[in-house]
């Protein structure tokens, strides 16, 4: 949502001319006044809702208008609350920011418009809108596809998290029983086990959220910043664990060997550098 939000603002002015010429071309809105406001719906395709109110008190004359249906519930409540939010200025009409319609439960802009003592309210989904305009392209066939990849492979990606983490769970309670956790390997591996289950589950679930629950339809560099950083750090603290307990061996078993533990610790802080100048550039990118 908050990415139609932000292409609305970007081009506030152009979207708010297109609506304003094109009520003004449709003409006396009191004439549109049929059961379906079909004219309308027709001349605006991301149109959800036509209702009008009393100018003086500002109560709802009309019933809701949807596409495919009309419902009586609204009429006489007070419309006082919307119209604080527009500003006519010396003009008949006036666009609101966008807003969660309570009605439709979708994003929308509300177009209003005086007319013969009644103001005229227009619903328009605001993700309709855009891609009416051009400002949203989506390919409702593709789009099915990429969600429907994404699930599965997230899905897989989350089971295998869990069968990591049973893993984890099955090396600590086999090292009590058998081993009654005397090995320091007994110990870390099932750490390490739990670090990479949780990186792989964290990475699923960026996914899904991204990709599928809230789908992303602009390229946001920065949301793809943060999935890769997320997951490095997540892989850094793992190699680093295992660092740890490669110097703990080494020094309960053969101090010869310290160098190759030297060598991995370089090699984790390298990683650590690199993600540290990652994060620096992007930002000041």
């Amino acid at each position: 949502m908050q990415e139609y939000i932000d292409i609305f603002r970007t081009n506030k002015k152009d979207i708010e001319s297109f609506l304003i010429e094109t009520i003004q071309n449709v003409g006396e809105l009191s004439q549109q006044d049929d059961p379906w406001h079909q004219n309308l719906f027709s001349t605006f395709p991301s149109l959800e809702l036509v209702y009008t109110c009393y100018q003086d008190t500002l109560l709802q004359s009309s019933p809701n208008i949807y596409r495919d249906k009309v419902s009586d519930e609204q009429i006489g409540n007070s419309r006082k609350y919307l119209l604080e939010k527009l500003d006519f200025g010396d003009k008949d009409i006036a666009i609101t920011q966008p807003y969660i319609s309570n009605a439709t439960g979708h994003t929308c802009v509300t177009v209003a418009k005086i007319q013969n003592s009644k103001i005229y309210f227009l619903d328009l989904n605001l993700k309709l809108l855009l891609q009416r305009l051009g400002y949203l392209e989506i390919h409702k066939q593709f789009n099915l596809f990429n969600k429907t990849f994404y699930a599965i492979t997230a899905n897989m990606m989350m089971l295998l998290a869990l069968f990591t983490v049973g893993y984890a769970a099955y090396e600590f309670i086999y090292g009590i029983i058998f081993h009654s956790l005397t090995s320091i390997e007994s110990i870390f591996k099932p750490v390490i086990a739990l670090t990479l289950g949780l990186a792989i589950f964290d990475l699923a679930k960026t996914v899904m959220e991204q990709e599928v629950v809230f789908k992303s339809y602009s390229k946001n560099s920065k949301s793809e910043y943060r999935v890769l950083i997320k997951f490095s750090i997540t892989i850094i603290i793992a190699m680093l664990i295992e660092a740890l307990m490669v110097v703990f061996k080494i020094a309960m078993n053969d101090y010869s060997q310290m160098l190759h533990a030297l060598y991995l610790v370089i090699g984790v802080a390298i990683l650590i550098g690199s993600l540290a100048l990652f994060i620096y550039l992007t930002k000041k990118t």
